[in-house]
């Protein structure tokens, strides 16, 4: 517990107290469906250990919203919680996870109560702001191969690993592009001495 104490020592010893009295702390394995759309928000988690995928289905794709690093929560399922409306995303543990799972109807209390734990979601709400406008500027500016290629690099990063192992069907969701496309631009970046691809996954190998 002193971990998690020191971790989310930013909150203040008062809230961490009642925090940790009412919240349970869940290891969770890789791959797992955290929650659902359309669900309604019964606990808003914080990541202690691992990563979690936050994303929504769009034309039958999956698009990928952003990432839940230690020490950070999701602002979409605040919001839900908070306003008792059905959640508009999914999640899914991208590695084994050990999770604080928040319950929803302490909500309202602490959010008056609690300078602190209203800072801790406007923070979320500029990272994940921050994180939209630069995707907007990927979007806007950058060929596919780029995307792709900044795309696995930070998967990589988060993953903490030399390779990521993905199906190329699951990083065109991600992308919201085709399989196709993904499969010809990993070549050429293969080609261009970029990534290399085996059984183990996909690894970085060389700058952008």
């Amino acid at each position: 517990m002193e971990a998690e104490r020191h971790m989310l020592s930013f909150l203040g010893p008062e809230l961490l107290d009642e925090l940790l009295a009412v919240s349970t702390i869940k290891e969770i394995p890789e791959k797992t469906e955290i929650l659902k759309e359309l669900q309604y928000v019964k606990v808003v988690p914080i990541v202690l250990e691992g990563l979690v995928k936050v994303y929504s289905h769009f034309n039958d794709k999956e698009l990928l919203l952003y990432y839940i690093e230690p020490a950070q929560s999701c602002v979409m399922t605040f919001y839900a919680a908070l306003q008792n409306t059905p959640s508009k995303v999914c999640a899914v543990t991208e590695a084994d996870s050990k999770i604080l799972l928040i319950p929803s109807e302490k909500l309202p209390q602490w959010v008056k109560e609690y300078p602190k734990f209203n800072e801790l979601f406007y923070n979320q709400f500029n990272i994940r702001y921050t994180e939209m406008l630069e995707t907007i500027g990927h979007l806007l500016l950058d060929k596919m191969d780029k995307r792709l290629f900044d795309h696995l690099s930070r998967k990589i990063e988060l993953s903490q690993q030399d390779s990521i192992k993905m199906s190329h069907n699951q990083l065109a969701n991600e992308l919201g592009t085709a399989r196709e496309v993904v499969t010809r631009v990993l070549k050429k970046l293969e080609n261009e001495g970029k990534v290399e691809q085996n059984e183990d996954g996909i690894k970085i190998i060389g700058a952008w």
